[in-house]
């Protein structure tokens, strides 16, 4: 079960952040996934409709840090990823944050 949490803003959106296993073909680890959107729902919608079916949220255990709200609320897309930590712990000098696109690519076939 993959740790998550979110956080509602004074505007009455909502920022889900949510830890998700990596893709297989990249390897080990984790990825902490952000969203920005008007509910929850909407928010594992839009990661749904990329392609992310297993998506559940379940209690509140990881919310966003202020750090990562600012970070998905500055990006156009409102859906970000970086690398999450082995231990746990948030640590900002881990990675940059991607655009979700960048996960979600497909490496070529080289030839």
């Amino acid at each position: 079960m993959a740790a998550g949490g979110f956080c509602k803003l004074p505007n009455g959106t909502v920022v889900v952040a949510l830890n998700l296993p990596r893709p297989a073909a990249d390897g080990p680890g984790g990825v902490r996934v952000l969203v920005h959107a008007a509910n929850r729902a909407r928010a594992l919608t839009r990661l749904r409709n990329l392609g992310l079916r297993a998506v559940y949220l379940r209690g509140n255990a990881a919310p966003p840090t202020p750090d990562e709200i600012t970070a998905v609320l500055h990006h156009p897309d409102g859906l970000i990823w970086r690398t999450a930590p082995d231990n746990g712990v948030t640590d900002l000098t881990i990675e940059l944050w991607h655009p979700i696109r960048a996960l979600l690519r497909r490496p070529t076939p080289q030839t």
